[in-house]
């Protein structure tokens, strides 16, 4: 595998397929499939906000570029189940500076992602982080640290950790330990704007606080 795919994502350079992803409904209908497996437009209706039949035409939308499939029959074979294609996507726009169409495209879709997520920490506080154990409790939490890097840096700590989270991201659901649940790690990774002060970094305290709970999600990048 790639070493800077190493989730063994599916990669998205078509501005239209990301486009076509950058909706809200849509974005809904990928994260039930990845996370809970293939379902019908009629099961998928409740969780992504829409009705049946506009599901459906979301979901055949979706296909159209590659992002879903059918999935094999269920006992009712009469109605069409699909399934994600990969268990995570990836994106990035063109390199090409006069390519405004793939960086407009990428920018929509990562404004879409940062939307949906947005209030998933305070939800994770508010509904889940009460219910927990103490030793998941301990294990949760937000980390926020800032450091001043070059953009070669930052990519170097981008790869080691998803060289870190691969083999768990990709490991076989049979090979899932009995205790394990589902962890969300959501990174963002916000170069700051303007001139660097030229200091050490020192205001980042890597604190731990509420953080949350269910996959991984990297906005304006990729999500698995």
């Amino acid at each position: 595998m790639d070493s800077s795919n190493r989730m063994g994502d599916l990669e998205i350079t078509d501005p239209q397929a990301m486009r076509a992803l950058a909706h809200p409904v849509r974005l809904a209908i990928l994260d039930r499939l990845r996370r809970n497996g293939p379902a019908t437009a009629t099961e998928l209706a409740p969780d992504v906000g829409a009705t049946p039949s506009v599901t459906s035409w979301h979901l055949r939308h979706l296909a159209t570029f590659g992002l879903v499939r059918d999935s094999t029959p269920g006992p009712d074979r009469r109605s069409r189940r699909w399934e994600a294609v990969a268990r995570g996507f990836r994106f990035e726009p063109s390199q090409d500076p006069a390519d405004d169409k793939s960086r407009s495209a990428a920018r929509e879709l990562s404004r879409q992602m940062f939307l949906r997520y947005a209030d998933l920490p305070a939800r994770w506080a508010a509904e889940v982080e009460p219910g927990l154990d103490p030793t998941w409790r301990a294990a949760a939490g937000l980390a926020n640290t800032r450091v001043t890097v070059t953009a070669e840096e930052l990519a170097a700590i981008q790869d080691g950790i998803e060289r870190v989270l691969a083999p768990y991201a990709t490991r076989d659901p049979a090979d899932h330990p009995e205790d394990g649940r589902g962890v969300v790690l959501l990174r963002y990774v916000l170069p700051e704007g303007g001139e660097d002060d030229g200091g050490n970094g020192g205001d980042g305290n890597g604190g731990k606080g509420d953080g949350d709970g269910g996959g991984e999600e990297r906005a304006a990048g990729r999500t698995s």
